[in-house]
């Protein structure tokens, strides 16, 4: 196992947006150099770090650049090429976490049968390649099911949801007809989370379960710690455990869970970075899940993950931004924003976490 990385070390993101500006400025907490590899010139993590190469994340002139310049390198967000990550640990450079979690997690079809393969159950699912197998799938899973493309799509993008037989052909069309995956519903009571850590050295380290609410597809609020009884969380634990041993895992992750009552819980996805519904930590615990991240891939041991505040975050969509003056004036709020240019519609901008007492 690599030695830890002291202070004064330079750690490489793939990924320039707001989880790697968070990242950054967390490493930066922590003594450590941030060289940010992103096509966008100027991003909102660059300007919050030492440089960045402007270069598309394959590339591979850049990415051999990143290896050499960098002790370690993680990535901010899972659409990064599974390649590229690839490409970096064969020219010799420390990458976490790895590329087996990333191509899990790209693909939601390996990533169902992945998750069911550790114990962490999800919904029923089938894989649709044609319009005769989506129809097949309907027969067998019943609608209305939920049909996503197997790759890319987030914030309820690229998927549809399809109520019936007769809608089968509009839905196959809205997506593109790609290669794509047909999820049953799921009878669940409320949507939660958990957000996990493993070490090089295989230690475990875990948040408190948020309680998320979403809007048009993407998160609105989590509530942390959520309210949830100990057979509840001794079974998110254990599905974080399995997931994050089945990946051989460094680093944080996040997991999205469906909530069925009397402790049963589904994944719905995970998510090999940082995540949305742990930025609560970043005010309702000691190390958050940036600085947490950090520690796992510069090999640190993990921090401490309990809860000292009950912490209420919601995005700041658009032009919601534009409410700074009056969050910034409210005691109890913390406001974080991600520097972007543009507040388009439904655009993440910032987050505001309201702390309350345990």
């Amino acid at each position: 196992m690599p030695a830890p990385l002291p202070p004064g070390s330079t750690l490489g993101i793939l990924g320039g947006g707001q989880l790697g500006r968070m990242l950054s400025q967390a490493a930066s907490r922590l003594g450590f150099n941030v060289v940010i590899l992103d096509p966008e010139e100027n991003s909102p993590a660059a300007r919050v770090s030492q440089g960045q190469i402007v270069a598309a994340y394959d590339d591979a002139t850049a990415l051999g650049v990143l290896g050499r310049t960098c002790q370690a390198v993680t990535f901010e967000f899972e659409n990064v090429p599974a390649a590229s990550v690839e490409r970096l640990a064969a020219g010799g450079a420390l990458v976490a976490p790895g590329s087996k979690a990333l191509a899990v997690a790209q693909d939601r079809l390996e990533e169902k049968t992945f998750l069911n393969g550790v114990g962490a159950t999800t919904v029923d699912f089938a894989p649709v390649d044609s319009l005769d197998d989506l129809l097949a799938g309907l027969e067998r899973l019943g609608a209305p099911a939920v049909l996503k493309t197997r790759r890319e799509g987030y914030d309820g993008k690229g998927q549809i949801w399809v109520r019936s037989a007769d809608m089968a052909a509009d839905a196959w069309s809205a997506i593109g007809q790609r290669p794509a995956i047909l999820e049953a519903k799921a009878p669940f009571l409320r949507e939660l989370s958990i957000i996990a850590a493993r070490g090089r050295d295989g230690s475990l380290a875990v948040y408190p379960l948020g309680e998320n609410i979403h809007a048009g597809g993407v998160l609105k609020t989590t509530l942390a710690p959520a309210e949830v009884d100990a057979r509840t969380t001794a079974r998110a634990y254990a599905i974080a455990e399995a997931i994050l041993q089945g990946l051989d895992y460094v680093g944080v992750l996040g997991v999205e869970l469906f909530d069925l009552g009397d402790g049963r819980l589904l994944v719905n996805e995970i998510a090999p970075r940082v995540h949305n519904t742990g930025h609560w930590t970043q005010d309702g615990c000691v190390c958050d899940q940036f600085e947490q991240h950090i520690r796992a891939v510069a090999g640190w041991p993990l921090g401490p993950t309990a809860a000292h505040a009950r912490v209420e975050m919601t995005n700041l969509l658009g032009d919601e931004v534009e409410g700074w003056r009056e969050l910034g004036g409210e005691p109890a709020a913390r406001l974080h924003l991600y520097g972007k240019a543009e507040a388009r519609p439904g655009r993440k901008m910032g987050h505001v976490n309201r702390v309350r007492s345990l």
